[in-house]
């Protein structure tokens, strides 16, 4: 039984709800679930544990977080363990990308906030000088497709700019942040300064409704985020929103072909396409318009097939599926469930695909699918191209594969989205800003951005006095 952490120790509450393996489709866990009393305990160890942490210098919080990063490289295998068990990842991945971002994200973050700068202003007789104070308690809703890598982004900036931090994860991957709580016991991090409470949808409205929260940071699809907005509209809490998106890639005649088809293999079918950032709308240029369906279709059959998080999110991605053969589409590869004939028939597995002939106007060119799939269709100059990409109510991703330098810095600066990509899809550097425009978010995450989230500046002005002459 997987039990809250709150105050720095485990509490055992609430009635106990399932965690499925999606590879299996078998119980795993059992977990408890958060009700209202659960809830305010947790705020309320939030809320004593935060002027504590706020009085301390930053170099200390950093001092903690690079502590904490420590703590998940001696616990590397089971958060490794945990994570595979509630998301059916292939191990490689997970060793390689989603824990050793959350020990980047804490070394990245102790960083940045140590060597921050404080801004000041100077007039003739007038010194004018800014210091950030934390917010106070945090509500981090956190998904199920990255959960680890996902929760240590928003815990690093918000803990090192001296805020407690109330942790909801997804009912689908609790793992990894149980065995976090377990490393913040470990190291000694003060007790409520991190507090991990678990449930469903009706636990994390419970939270970000709660008037001991100051501030919640979400990454969800867009309808629940929308939701959060309306509950906290009241008391006007700050949000920082990373929402969903229907990511686009432009595919120009000019192009590596070699490169361009691998690339956008992985920036579709990654993680089964269950990534915020992989890209549903393909555009190519007409010259290599057949020759690209047809290699990124071979690759598709080559993908070895990700299980979906859920059999409610498999059931949501065959819908479209079918929805694509009911508006017209053409399937290139996939299209429907993979037989193994082993234990993974009882899992969530679904087929890669790629599909071509749809109006742009069509709901599967509209709607975030978050799946295995794309949408390939061709485009004849750089502006019909520009106009394809950026005709969605979503504008988180883009990638953009070229030859020409030229074209590369032109089109890129006219896509409407939080990140482009240039013959390369998901390179990061923690410093940069990241989020969406329009439906795919509110704020940014990364660098400073975060820091400046997760903090309110105020401004000390003095009028220096001139001597006498």
């Amino acid at each position: 039984m997987l039990t809250h952490f709150i105050g720095g120790e485990p509490v055992v509450a609430g009635k106990a709800f399932p965690v499925h393996n999606p590879v299996t489709g078998t119980v795993i866990r059992q977990v408890c679930e958060a009700d209202p009393e659960v809830v305010d305990r947790a705020v309320r160890a939030a809320r004593e544990a935060a002027p504590g942490w706020a009085a301390l210098p930053v170099a200390e919080r950093a001092g903690w977080m690079r502590r904490l990063a420590e703590g998940i490289e001696d616990r590397f295998d089971a958060l490794v363990a945990a994570e595979i068990a509630d998301t059916g990842k292939p191990l490689d991945q997970t060793r390689t990308l989603d824990i050793p971002r959350g020990i980047a994200n804490f070394r990245a973050f102790a960083e940045i906030a140590a060597q921050r700068p404080d801004d000041a202003f100077h007039l003739s007789g007038v010194l004018s000088y800014t210091v950030r104070r934390p917010l106070g308690v945090v509500a981090a809703i956190v998904p199920w497709n990255l959960p680890f890598l996902l929760m240590t982004w928003k815990l690093a900036p918000a803990l090192v700019a001296g805020n407690a931090v109330v942790v909801k994860p997804s009912e689908h991957t609790p793992g990894t942040a149980a065995v976090f709580g377990e490393i913040c016991a470990a190291v000694g991090l003060p007790p409520g300064v991190v507090n991990i409470i678990y449930g469903y949808g009706s636990a994390g409205r419970l939270l970000v409704e709660h008037p001991g929260v100051d501030a919640v940071t979400f990454t969800g699809s867009t309808g629940t985020g929308s939701a959060i907005m309306r509950a906290v509209a009241d008391r006007v809490k700050p949000v920082s929103f990373e929402l969903g998106g229907k990511n686009a890639g432009l595919v120009f005649a000019d192009c590596d072909l070699d490169r361009a088809v691998e690339g956008t293999a992985k920036s579709v079918f990654t993680n089964g396409g269950q990534v915020c950032l992989c890209t549903e709308r393909l555009y190519v240029q007409r010259p290599i318009f057949e020759e690209f369906c047809a290699r990124l279709a071979v690759r598709a059959l080559e993908v070895a097939p990700q299980p979906m998080i859920s059999a409610e999110h498999r059931d949501k991605v065959l819908s479209y599926y079918a929805l694509a053969r009911s508006e017209g589409a053409k399937m290139l590869a996939g299209g429907g469930v993979p037989v193994f004939g082993d234990h993974r028939d009882s899992g969530y597995f679904v087929e890669p695909t790629v599909v071509t002939g749809l109006s742009e106007w069509s709901r599967f060119n509209r709607e975030e699918i978050f799946g295995p799939v794309c949408h390939v269709a061709p485009f004849d100059t750089e502006a019909e191209a520009i106009d394809l990409a950026n005709g969605s109510e979503y504008g988180l991703a883009a990638t953009l594969w070229t030859g020409s330098l030229d074209r590369a810095h032109r089109v890129a600066q006219r896509l409407e989205a939080g990140l482009v990509w240039v013959n390369t899809w998901y390179l990061r550097d923690l410093r940069t800003p990241f989020g969406g425009v329009r439906l795919s978010g509110i704020g940014r995450e990364g660098g400073v951005q975060s820091l400046d989230f997760y903090s309110e500046p105020t401004t000390i002005t003095i009028k220096l006095e001139q001597p006498d002459a």
